[in-house]
């Protein structure tokens, strides 16, 4: 039995089938995953686009603690396949190089998988805690809604039961993220022994926003964290939402200087742990020659001009058509760029099982289509669109960037913004959203901008682009400061600290 249990939907390793059924190995990627793989020993060998907040870096592996089992669950047919096969769904037991981590891996039904992760997870609580809905047509909560919701329900029980049965007396379970909200208390109730922290990713909805949500969602929700003796969130301004949404729980008593919220007879602490990135794996991954190669290939390509550069997922949160019409604005605003400066854009499919995201691809690449028949020529390809995952070119693209343009509308952290800085040879200006997470942290060496302002973000990079070598050296030491100083293994260890 475990005495430290991880709990997530993404695992640290994913798989593919072959037509003949072969099984084939990936390790996973994602910024939760890879985080929480410097912890647990495994080390992740790609990068999966799916839910990561950055480019999300490789972790260095070292040897697992064989006390320590993450829980995760399959998220396709390949994985259910492999999660049948493996003793019980333990896949490190299967004869699969885990890189010595413990691993159950789930086999929850499809139907339920689905409901609960794409139309509870992705199209409810995402777009709740980022303020995403458009509101004069959605949300629109019916009887779909609730059945949706029981699938949600099924989904955290299937959770708080292996978390329950692994668990030794007295173990410490990290749960992480909304997919698994009401998982804290599910588990509580089936094992009161246990020390739980449950940690969101994501930003929390303010009061009158999380209100959208059905009453009763919105208060299992609540409840469910609350089952957790700690719960963790990466700003102050995130752990205050949730501070001001249990105010208005019946029966919560919330101690805002103490940042403890009381109900039902239990205690939760509520404290902030802003996760950062490991800056020497991620040198020791930069430094690769795949990288190297990938490196001379953008520079041969860009020229001696100056380069914006952003890394995302094609999320809706991500602000990337405003972006692109920044980029444009600037080359309009200042046609002295014009040939001297090209936007390398990173913008790998995300959530394509959703309408909204298929939709927002098509106007990325509409966007980006314009700007290049507005105005390319011959000799200057003013934008780049990257939308094949290629992780060394990520990295190679940060190593070169003059300047790094981070613009999400809501994010609940925003790894990009710390890794960029930490792999910049020289130094890039920052251009940065207030409204990401990691403005906490880096806005005092930021540009800081406005997401919603097009215009302002366009002044911003010019801003960016003319800026001094040695002050865009000097801030850029000081971003990659702030972007190492809580890197995953302090980050989790502090989750595990609270729980004591």
């Amino acid at each position: 039995m475990s005495q430290v249990l991880v709990a997530s939907n993404r695992g640290p390793v994913s798989f593919s089938l072959s037509d003949d059924g072969a099984l084939t190995m990936r390790r996973g990627g994602g910024g939760l995953v890879s985080g929480l793989a410097a912890v647990t020993g495994t080390a992740p060998d790609g990068r999966d686009a799916g839910d990561a907040d950055g480019a999300a870096g490789e972790a260095s592996g070292r040897p697992a603690d064989p006390r320590v089992l993450w829980v995760c669950a399959a998220l396709g047919d390949a994985d259910r396949t492999a999660a049948r096969r493996a003793p019980d769904g333990r896949i490190d037991l299967a004869g699969h190089d885990t890189g010595g981590a413990a691993v159950r891996m789930l086999d929850i039904p499809a139907s339920t998988f689905h409901r609960a992760y794409n139309e509870i997870a992705n199209s409810m609580l995402w777009f709740v805690h980022h303020l995403l809905y458009d509101t004069p047509r959605r949300p629109h909560f019916d009887a779909r809604a609730r059945r949706d919701w029981q699938s949600y329900e099924a989904y955290n029980a299937a959770f708080a039961d292996a978390l329950a049965r692994d668990a030794a007396p007295g173990a410490k379970a990290a749960v992480q993220d909304y997919h698994l909200s009401l998982a804290p208390r599910m588990l509580r109730e089936r094992r009161p022994d246990l020390k739980i922290v449950h940690f969101s990713h994501t930003p929390w909805a303010p009061p009158e926003y999380f209100r959208l949500l059905p009453d009763d969602i919105g208060e299992q929700l609540l409840l469910g964290v609350l089952g957790a003796d700690h719960a963790g969130f990466l700003t102050e301004r995130w752990a205050s939402a949730f501070l001001d949404c249990c105010a208005l729980l019946p029966g919560a008593r919330v101690d805002r200087a103490a940042r403890t919220v009381a109900c039902g007879g239990h205690v939760t602490r509520v404290g902030v742990h802003g996760l950062g990135v490991d800056g020497a794996a991620l040198r020791e991954r930069a430094a690769e020659p795949d990288v190297a190669e990938r490196a001379r290939a953008l520079r041969e390509q860009v020229g001696d001009r100056r380069l914006i550069v952003r890394v995302d997922r094609t999320e809706l949160s991500k602000n990337i058509v405003r972006g692109l019409a920044a980029y444009r604005e600037l080359l309009v605003n200042h046609p002295e760029w014009r040939g001297r400066v090209v936007h390398l854009a990173f913008a790998y499919p995300s959530r394509y099982d959703l309408p909204e995201y298929r939709e927002y691809t098509a106007a990325v690449r509409r966007t980006a289509e314009q700007i290049i028949e507005e105005f390319g020529t011959a000799a200057w390809e003013p934008l780049i669109l990257q939308v094949n995952d290629d992780y060394p070119r990520s990295l190679a693209a940060y190593g070169l960037a003059d300047v790094l343009l981070v613009n999400p509308i809501r994010d609940g952290m925003n790894l990009v913004a710390k890794e960029g800085p930490v792999l910049s040879r020289r130094g890039c200006a920052l251009v940065l959203s207030r409204e990401a997470g990691a403005a906490a942290e880096l806005s005092d060496d930021a540009l800081m901008v406005n997401p919603y302002d097009v215009t302002q973000t366009a002044e911003a990079l010019h801003r960016a682009l003319l800026m001094p070598r040695d002050e865009r050296a000097a801030r850029g030491t000081r971003l990659a400061a702030a972007a190492t100083a809580l890197p995953p293994q302090r980050w989790f260890a502090e989750q595990l600290a609270a729980l004591d």
